[in-house]
């Protein structure tokens, strides 16, 4: 719909999340440029190659009990009546016939040794051993590559890195890792209303910027946090066009139909807005666009749809654009203690707090989560900054519900818990 006439109908057509953040994502190529990094820095990053082990882990036969190394031939016949006596010889030396070399769990197998014996086993008498079980070849004995093969397949690209994984590359020879560098976010403010400190009447502290920059870092992104760009549409289109180097640009603020929202209109003369309004609550005036196949989000300036829009559609764009998965956000279920409304169409994001119920009935005797309830705080007051940032969760109600009843069981998002 073009801007004019979305300034007179305002919002009365809105795009499902869903269908929105669709389009958004089709939009979007996720870059190519890689690097090389120490293990020690790679940490959340994100495999670009195949990784393969160029060693084998171990790679040598070890013993696998504390014990004897021993050639399972001389132990033929051995039983606790009749032990099998060999020569009781010095750690770290080779196995000869007869033999039994001392050997500590992980230690390398001596060579002429194939088997193990367990030292509860043995018996030592002067120098010699005596064994009273009779062993197979390979018996208490890991082979090589028993953990890691030569040449295994060990990780593919868009695989996201974890310590552990760092902990395996290591153990296989590896000491760095190629990955995809993380992708760069333009986070631009806007609202001439807007200061960074000692707000006077009708001026508003600038936080949707920080915010915004903050989610960015934490979601796997490096973000370059702009200066508040005032409502004028020269200032905008310059603002918007020094990020065009960045994987995706969000700005906030600006993207309603009122005189000073001049966002969609700026996006349009450079590029195309794809999306304008969704059925979200709070959220609806979010605007999504592309240009010179740069992602543009516009981000409603009230603080609390401005959080909303942005877990729902930058962190995947975010994602997409830097191969990473989006992970489902954590979830906890728990009784809401009264009534959440919600318009049929709308998906409605109900900011609640939660606590332990009485816990009482047995039934709750020993369910933590049985006896968690969540009390809403809103579910709208989008300029509430408080509301979100003092709530443990929010309550999705999903388009088809006119909401939730007191005693039903919903399901908690706790969105800030997730990279």
């Amino acid at each position: 719909m073009p801007s004019e006439d979305r300034r007179r109908s305002g919002f009365k057509q809105r795009t499902r999340l869903t269908a929105a953040r669709e389009q958004l994502l089709s939009a979007i190529t996720p870059h190519d440029r890689t690097e090389h990094l120490r293990l020690s820095l790679a940490d959340g990053r994100v495999v670009a190659t195949e990784l393969t082990a160029p060693t084998p882990v171990p790679n040598y036969e070890r013993a696998a009990m504390d014990g004897y190394a021993v050639r399972a031939a001389d132990t033929v016949g051995a039983s606790s009546r009749s032990p099998a006596v060999l020569d009781a010889l010095d750690a770290e030396t080779d196995c000869r016939p007869n033999g039994a070399v001392p050997v500590h769990t992980g230690s390398e197998l001596p060579d002429g040794a194939d088997a193990v014996v367990k030292v509860e086993e043995t018996e030592t008498v002067g120098d010699e051993l005596e064994v009273f079980v009779a062993l197979a070849e390979g018996t208490n004995v890991g082979p090589v590559g028993e953990d890691v093969a030569e040449n295994q397949s060990l990780y593919q690209p868009g695989h996201r890195l974890r310590p552990s994984d760092l902990g395996l590359l290591k153990s296989v020879g590896c000491r760095e890792v190629g990955v995809y560098q993380n992708p760069t976010v333009g986070v631009v403010p806007t609202g001439e209303e807007l200061v960074e400190a000692d707000p006077e009447p009708g001026e508003l502290i600038e936080t949707n910027g920080l915010t915004i920059s903050q989610s960015v870092n934490r979601w796997g992104g490096v973000a370059t946090y702009r200066n508040t760009v005032t409502d004028d549409r020269s200032a905008l289109r310059a603002a918007i066009q020094r990020d065009l180097t960045k994987d995706v640009i969000v700005t906030t603020g600006g993207s309603s139909v009122g005189e000073r929202d001049l966002l969609p209109e700026v996006v349009g003369e450079l590029g195309e807005v794809l999306v304008h309004g969704v059925a979200i609550k709070p959220g609806y005036p979010v605007a999504l666009g592309v240009v010179q196949e740069t992602p543009v989000l516009m981000l409603p300036g009230n603080p609390v749809a401005c959080i909303i829009t942005a877990q729902q559609f930058l962190r995947p764009a975010l994602k997409q654009a830097g191969h990473m998965s989006v992970e489902p956000v954590p979830t906890q279920s728990v009784t809401l203690d009264r009534k959440l409304p919600s318009e049929p169409g709308t998906r409605t994001f109900a900011r609640v707090k939660t606590s332990d119920g009485d816990g009482d009935s047995e039934t709750d005797a020993g369910d933590e989560e049985n006896r968690l309830t969540a009390t809403p705080i809103r579910t709208g007051g989008a300029g509430i900054l408080s509301s979100v940032a003092l709530a443990d969760g929010w309550v999705v109600i999903p388009e088809e519900r006119e909401g939730y009843s007191a005693g039903e069981t919903v399901a908690v998002e706790h969105w800030e818990a997730m990279p």
